[in-house]
């Protein structure tokens, strides 16, 4: 049963909160503002790990290019040693033609009568041949083909056609002029005349190429 409220006892404050609450103060325990959601700090082992693959990436790549550069600056060094007398050995091939020319201008006619001339054609064929071995120690080889072989446009220069040789077309019957190699770089080619087809072949036309890049 509800006791009447007597004069003097003490007026207790109402809010829209119920009773116990003053009018205007917030209710104890409830937040004045909305709390702000927090953002998720980053993993710090994933990114040093992120910043790893990618420094290990950069170093195999540099890595792999330096080993490229020196591959390629050794072996332009290697080309350069080994062919560094092309220019000297091009303009020493005149020298073992003039010899040779020299040689078979003399008939053997004439050394078996005059032995000043032979012992002069002797010493000629010594010089050409102290000539060929120096060559060949330096890695220069001779390109002299047989009569009959086939036309190779990588080692010969076709300066004429002979018809009627009864060889193949193509083949070579004469060889002008020697030619040279360094190692496995084309001084000079070889030139020679090629048996020309018959009609009966078909194949009249000469081969062509000289062995050298265009």
């Amino acid at each position: 049963m509800e006791r009447r409220r007597e004069k003097g006892d003490p007026v207790e404050a109402e809010g829209p909160g119920g009773a116990g609450e003053a009018e205007g103060v917030p209710t104890e325990g409830v937040p004045a503002e909305a709390a702000v959601p927090e953002t998720p700090a980053e993993d710090p082992i994933a990114r040093l790990e992120a910043e790893v693959a990618n420094l290990k990436d950069q170093l195999l790549r540099a890595l792999a290019e330096t080993e490229n550069s020196r591959r390629r600056s050794q072996r332009e060094r290697d080309e350069a040693v080994r062919y560094a007398a092309s220019g000297f050995a091009r303009d020493m091939l005149p020298v073992a033609d003039n010899l040779r020319r020299a040689l078979d201008a003399v008939p053997e006619e004439a050394m078996a009568a005059d032995e000043s001339l032979k012992t002069l054609a002797d010493g000629v064929g010594l010089t050409e041949r102290q000539l060929i071995a120096a060559f060949e120690r330096h890695g220069i080889r001779r390109v002299a083909p047989e009569p009959g072989e086939r036309f190779d446009p990588h080692l010969h220069q076709a300066m004429f056609e002979v018809p009627n040789t009864g060889q193949p077309a193509g083949s070579i019957v004469q060889v002008m002029q020697p030619g040279y190699l360094l190692h496995d770089r084309l001084l000079r080619p070889a030139m020679v005349g090629v048996a020309k087809g018959s009609a009966a072949e078909g194949n009249g036309a000469a081969p062509s190429g000289n062995g050298t890049d265009s």
